[in-house]
């Protein structure tokens, strides 16, 4: 059974309504239907109630710990190449097929996005390093890494050309959707041995300080400001669509206000969310200019 399935045949009891059945029925959010099933099943797992509420304190005294570890020996244990190769062990061995599927369409969705800004941005040649995983092994060629490079070096050249040539971003009528990719993101099935049972949030708990740990402070310091680019990347499709509407639930906070790193999993989850979001929208916007343009042509 599908994680879909699960929900569309869950029994509703109304002394009794499950909080996920709610969120998963309700609308008013976009969201790819696939994901959000995996998600908020996820989100329903025993390791998400049962295993997250023990963990988190601990991840985070590390990353309190690691700190001033690195304050004394900033590039000790320093390796992006064993960082990712402990991350992949960690999501083929531990991570539930669920949360799997979710790390990997982040990736994918995030490139869909920065290419369609740069496709509806008249003028600007933007060299871009799209990242479409579609199992776990791209995970140990810095993956992790590499995405939040994309993102930076995107803002940095974007505003670079909008500067030098003088160009505001604008709406754009008809969208180039062509970077978006409507259909199902192609990703292969997971590890669903009886270890893959931790959930996003947990994993995510639990990765953070691996990550600080094998990177040097700049670089962790970098990835976890990295979340902050959730607005600008918001703002910017937002200007091109010509709508923020739906928008308002990118909210990693003001860009100009880095915060501490000891949040940095929980808003790594509101990051993936972002994506998400932003993606499905643009989805559906793609199909009803198509359906639009369909039933223009049949006039």
């Amino acid at each position: 059974m599908s994680d879909a399935d699960y929900f569309k045949n869950m029994p509703h009891d109304k002394n009794d309504p499950n909080p996920f059945l709610a969120v998963y029925m309700d609308q008013s959010i976009p969201f790819n239907e696939e994901a959000k099933a995996a998600y908020l099943k996820d989100c329903s797992s025993r390791s998400r109630q049962f295993l997250l509420p023990v963990l988190r304190p601990f991840a985070r005294l590390m990353i309190i710990l690691l700190q001033i570890y690195k304050i004394i020996v900033p590039k000790a244990l320093t390796s992006s190449r064993l960082l990712h190769r402990v991350l992949h062990f960690g999501m083929k061995t531990f991570v539930s097929p669920s949360a799997n599927f979710m790390i990997l369409r982040h990736f994918y969705l995030g490139s869909e996005v920065l290419g369609f800004i740069r496709d509806n941005v008249p003028g600007v040649q933007i060299e871009m390093n799209p990242l479409k995983p579609t199992h776990l092994g791209p995970v140990k060629d810095d993956l992790f890494l590499i995405h939040d490079l994309n993102l930076y070096n995107f803002v940095i050249n974007l505003s670079r050309e909008l500067r030098e040539k003088g160009i505001e971003v604008t709406k754009q009528a008809p969208l180039n959707f062509n970077a978006i990719t409507s259909s199902r993101v192609p990703i292969e099935p997971m590890p669903r041995r009886w270890t893959n049972f931790m959930d996003l949030t947990t994993a995510i708990e639990c990765f953070t300080p691996v990550y600080q740990m094998f990177l040097t402070d700049n670089d962790f310091w970098r990835a976890t400001n990295s979340l902050q680019l959730d607005e600008t990347i918001g703002i910017l499709a937002s200007k091109i669509i010509g709508s923020n509407d739906r928008l308002a639930l990118i909210n990693n906070k003001h860009p100009m206000v880095p915060l501490t790193t000891l949040k940095a999993g929980f808003r790594l989850v509101l990051h993936g969310l972002a994506t998400e979001q932003l993606h499905a929208l643009l989805v559906e916007l793609k199909l009803k200019q198509q359906a639009l343009a369909a039933a223009n042509v049949s006039h």
